[in-house]
């Protein structure tokens, strides 16, 4: 590869003596110089302009006059303070300040050193010409129109230039088995840190016209640089420089530098440049063309004077162009924001619905645990059923006067208590569902955790399998070309054989006819002696073909070895992706297993909590109303035991037509009512006297009989 180190020339002087431009090819082909006698181009003011605009190749330089070139080797160059620089040889200015700058503490003798560091110069000469020609590229895209297209000769130098950089300290093969690397592989991986390099990645992969996997890399630059994402994708190589280059490149090259990121810069200048390429209908296989670097030398002949009228259409295209790009960059802006904008918006409906699913699922539980509830209060209502018909028989008793309200006003405020009590433990509940459906939830999101690495495990074994196939189609090409150098060896060796049994025949023949024949005794005494050294030689041949065939045998037995090894490997990679298959599978079906009998647990746990507590309620309850009804069927023995009625039975209104004391018939004016006491039907007259009753808390109505007994049996006991 020939190293060129090149400083854009600003306005240099014409060479005083004739030369040839400059024509070179970068690949390393040859180099076409202008060459003038003696040791420079003038002095004085021509000398350092000379010197300034030099362009290093390997072992020369060259001085830039102008549009020619002077070449002069390096090693008649002293880097010194003692070589009397600026004595009329322009070879005795110093290096540029890149290399005046590289080390300044140095001595003097780091310089030639520098300066003749190989990879050094490389860098630096890739650095120079890419500026060069990124340079000469944006200025006559400017000039001929911004839309340029495949027969551009400054874009097809800027290509070349990009293939030289990119396969700069390229990585070697590794013996006769390992892989080769190629420049095709480092732009794969693109795809890996930016997802929109794999439509292009796929449209390369895809064209029917591209064999090579050089052809595939140039395919790709060109489609990089019409998408004007060239400067991003080579951004993010450089900033994956541990994760992608690493094992590419060597430790010095270019893209492994500080270099590296210049060349970054230069290529976002591009995406003012729009460019309309066929890559289906350019042979990108085949090898590059050359560089003419007269292009980029300034002539001091030209001097442009452009019409007013062409100067402001110019300067109109200009800004259209300008206004086109920055629409265009607006839009790739506006775009990258929808795609974000689109992924939150998905992202947002995934949990949206996530949410409404756990709302619903809150919700059913919800009513489970109300229907649950009405449930328990309907088992709960027949005790007090019980107690009601005291409270409705106190309700008249009230209209007329009466008592036995207090106990029904004690026992709604139990009801109420206990109400109050079953929803403290329904909001209890709620909360350690609610709590449940959080813990269903992290759970859940654990198990998608682990499905995602379980994903992305099998992935990496897919593609591992995908490495050891494309190794073994390696393999098994180098089998194929060994075995037609073995076949070719086999047949060399035949022919051999064959020639060596026609000598034999030949020298037996000479043999019996030597007897025959003395007068060319002489003559066949030669010729037999040739014979013999031929015989020699053909032996000698043999016996290293032979050599060479065991050898071959050898190494196609290793080959043999190493494929049976690779085809072990991947069944035993086969069988381990099929376990894991199942093994997902049981996981599978062992956790819903689980879920399901967690709930069934819980829901019963429930239960049986409540269903004790009830059944506490229930017996305070029971041996309450227990001690109540005893009470009441003392008070009602010793109510019935003295008068020796007929167990004071309520009489039926329907039956009775007259009073049971007066024997008067009931009408509308003369009303019926009941003894409290005896439970017989009377008029007003016969039952207008009030006593209170054991039964009741305040006076009730009695009938004259009852009266006068109840004054009686009170009297008796005072």
């Amino acid at each position: 590869m020939v190293k060129v180190e090149a400083v854009p020339p600003e306005e240099a002087p014409v060479a005083e003596g004739g030369a040839l431009p400059l024509a070179m090819p970068l690949g390393g082909v040859g180099v076409g110089v202008g060459v003038v006698d003696g040791c420079g181009v003038g002095g004085g003011a021509t000398t350092l302009a000379g010197a300034q605009d030099t362009i290093y190749l390997c072992n020369f330089r060259v001085s830039v006059d102008g549009e020619w070139l002077c070449l002069k080797e390096l090693h008649d160059v002293e880097f010194s303070t003692a070589a009397a620089p600026g004595a009329g040889d322009p070879l005795g200015a110093p290096l540029d300040d890149d290399l005046a700058d590289a080390s300044p503490t140095s001595p003097d003798g780091a310089r030639p050193a520098l300066a003749r560091d190989p990879v050094f110069i490389e860098r630096r000469n890739l650095l120079n010409i890419s500026k060069l020609i990124v340079k000469e590229l944006i200025e006559t895209s400017l000039r001929f129109g911004r839309m340029l297209d495949s027969d551009h000769l400054p874009l097809q130098h800027f290509f070349i230039v990009l293939e030289h950089v990119l396969r700069h300290g390229l990585r070697p093969k590794k013996g006769l088995l390992g892989p080769k690397k190629e420049l095709w592989g480092i732009l794969q991986s693109v795809e890996q840190h930016c997802s929109e390099a794999a439509d292009i990645t796929a449209s390369v992969r895809d064209l029917p016209t591209v064999r090579t996997h050089m052809g595939r890399a140039r395919a790709w630059l060109r489609l990089a640089l019409m998408q004007k994402k060239l400067a991003d994708y080579l951004k993010v190589l450089v900033d994956h420089l541990e994760d992608l280059l690493a094992e590419y490149y060597e430790p010095d090259a270019l893209l492994m530098s500080d270099e590296a990121v210049v060349i970054v810069g230069l290529l976002v200048g591009l995406n003012v440049i729009d460019c309309n390429l066929c890559v289906k209908e350019e042979d990108l296989d085949c090898q590059q063309g050359v560089i003419d670097f007269s292009l980029y030398l300034r002539s001091t002949n030209h001097s442009a004077v452009d019409s007013p009228e062409g100067e402001l259409d110019q300067d109109n295209m200009t800004m259209v162009l300008d206004q086109k790009n920055y629409i265009e960059e607006l839009n790739r802006h506006l775009n990258a924001t929808v795609t974000n904008l689109q992924a939150k918006v998905e992202a947002l409906m995934t949990t949206n619905a996530l949410m409404k699913e756990d709302l619903a699922i809150a919700k059913n539980n919800i009513l489970a645990l109300q229907e649950e509830n009405h449930s328990l209060r309907v088992r709960e209502l027949p005790p007090g059923g019980e107690s009601s018909p005291v409270a409705t028989n106190g309700a008249p008793a009230n209209d007329e006067g009466g008592g036995g309200g207090g106990g029904g006003n004690s026992l709604s405020a139990k009801e109420l208590e206990e109400l109050r009590a079953q929803l403290e433990q329904e909001r209890k509940s709620r909360l350690e569902l609610e709590k449940e459906l959080d813990l269903q939830v992290s759970l859940k999101a654990e198990m998608e955790v682990a499905m995602k690495l379980l994903e992305q495990d099998i992935h990496e074994k897919q593609d591992t399998i995908i490495s050891l196939r494309r190794q073994l189609d390696d393999i098994k090409l180098i089998n194929l070309e060994m075995y037609k150098k073995l076949q070719e060896c086999e047949s060399s060796i035949k022919h051999k054989t064959e020639l060596k049994n026609k000598l034999e025949a030949k020298s037996t023949a000479m043999a019996d006819t030597l007897q025959k024949m003395e007068e060319k005794c002489e003559l066949l005494q030669s010729e037999k002696t040739a014979a013999e050294e031929q015989v020699r030689f053909l032996s000698q041949a043999l016996a290293q073909h032979e050599a060479q065939s065991t050898c071959v045998e050898g190494d196609l037995r290793v080959e043999r070895e190493w494929r049976n090894s690779l085809q072990e490997s991947m069944v035993k990679d086969r069988d381990k992706i099929s376990q894991l298959h199942q093994e997902l599978a049981q996981l599978r079906t062992v956790a819903s297993k689980y879920v399901a009998l967690q709930e069934e647990h819980y829901a019963l746990k429930e239960i049986c909590s409540e269903q004790e507590r009830t059944l506490e309620e229930l017996g305070v309850q029971l041996s309450a109303s227990k001690l109540q009804v005893a009470d009441l069927q003392e008070e009602a023995n010793r109510a019935k035991g003295p008068t020796g009625e007929s167990g004071g039975q309520w009489a039926n209104d329907r039956l009775a037509t007259q009073c049971r004391g007066c024997n008067k018939e009931f009408n509308l004016t003369r009303r019926k009512h009941h003894c409290r006491n005896c439970g017989e039907i009377f008029c007003n007259s016969c039952s207008d006297n009030t006593m209170s009753l054991p039964s009741s808390a305040k006076p009730v109505r009695v009938c004259d009989e009852c009266h006068i007994f109840l004054v009686g049996r009170y009297s008796v006991c005072s």
